[in-house]
């Protein structure tokens, strides 16, 4: 068994090469999506798309796979595959991205896995509305939180053995535009993305779209379980207090994907090319500076709200010798990415202004 498992884990982790990710861990398998294949149109092909996996990739029963949904609900009910596609069918385009994206550009280091800029991916996601579903169950009046569980599981740091859960309160559940999604960019989800089933929350960093989904259960009390209590908070201490906030919506970012860092460039004309994304809004504006001279980007296509826009500035520069490019976006809700961000003590939701050296010659 322990064989299988490790040949198993190879195989996916020679995948991840193949496909241009940049491997952290091959068990269980952690891989951003390289700089080079974040240049394109709005959907990540499956392949490419960035891999978060606390625990390994869990081995399902097809035709023992059921999605319970229980607890505070008028009609507990077990759902197949079979049943859950024979739903009213809904698709969406989301980016997710993972909360410790950039964690590696903080300064000093933190622990967790060292993510740069490729912890983040867009797809066209494809299942059945979670609002749906909720109401078929019937939630009752004292129901305030809704756990979603996944197959994954293992041991966490204090050698507890846990099952991957979060929760989202009723409201949040209800509002979100949450989606069970069974199909990713019209095919069925790949094994490293949840198959057969996953939970897909726009907006929200993706710990909370829960992967291998098996059990949703309404509770009338906060959840407290590992990866809604220890982790996936902004810590801040600040004086003698310890300041904390659940991680939830994703901030505000600008990523360039053209130059690339440390490029040579002709003197002439340039255009620069990248991708800006929030959770709270759909993007306003993107600003990129050469050196200190700041100036507004395009946004290429439309806004669209949880997905993210692509943008380009196309200018001449004159001036040769070394100097920076940066972008800094501002979604609609007024947002605007900050130089540094504050560090915090896990080291989620960087999103500090990027900064690309070149060459100008």
């Amino acid at each position: 068994m322990i064989l299988a498992i490790r040949l198993n884990a190879k195989r996916k982790h020679q995948g991840a090469i193949a496909a241009d990710l940049i491997v952290h861990r091959a068990h269980p398998l952690n891989c951003e999506t390289a700089p080079a294949a974040l240049i394109g149109g709005v959907i990540m092909p499956s392949a490419r798309f960035y891999v978060r996996n606390h625990f390994p990739v869990p081995r399902v029963d097809l035709d023992r796979y059921r999605l319970r949904i229980g607890g505070l609900v008028e009609q507990p009910m077990e759902l197949t595959l079979h049943e859950i596609f024979r739903l009213r069918t809904h698709s969406m385009i989301a980016t997710l991205e993972c909360a410790g994206n950039g964690r590696a550009l903080f300064d000093p280091p933190i622990d967790g896995e060292q993510w740069a800029f490729g912890a983040v991916s867009t797809a066209e996601w494809t299942g059945v509305p979670l609002a749906e579903l909720l109401d078929w169950a019937g939630v009752r009046s004292q129901a305030r939180e809704v756990i979603f569980r996944g197959a994954d599981q293992g041991k966490v740091d204090d050698g507890e053995a846990v099952r991957f859960e979060r929760s989202l309160t009723v409201e949040q559940a209800r509002g979100s535009r949450a989606l069970l999604a069974y199909a990713m960019n019209g095919e069925p989800l790949p094994m490293q993305h949840g198959y057969p089933l996953r939970l897909i929350v726009p907006g929200w960093y993706a710990v909370a779209s829960v992967k291998w989904l098996t059990d949703i259960e309404l509770i009338d009390h906060p959840f407290t379980g590992h990866f809604q209590r220890g982790k996936y908070w902004y810590e801040w201490r600040r004086e003698s207090v310890v300041a904390r906030e659940p991680v939830t919506y994703q901030r505000v970012r600008a990523l360039i994907t053209g130059p690339s860092p440390n490029a040579i460039l002709p003197r002439g004309q340039l255009t620069i090319r990248g991708a800006a994304w929030s959770g709270a809004a759909a993007i306003a504006r993107v600003e990129v500076a050469i050196g200190d001279d700041w100036r507004e980007a395009e946004l290429v296509g439309d806004r669209t709200q949880n997905c993210w826009q692509r943008w380009e500035l196309r200018t001449r520069i004159h001036r040769p010798g070394p100097t920076t490019v940066r972008a800094r976006a501002t979604d609609l809700a007024g947002h605007s990415q900050p130089d540094s961000a504050e560090r915090n003590r896990l080291g989620y939701g960087n999103n500090s202004v990027q900064c690309v050296p070149v060459l100008v010659v």
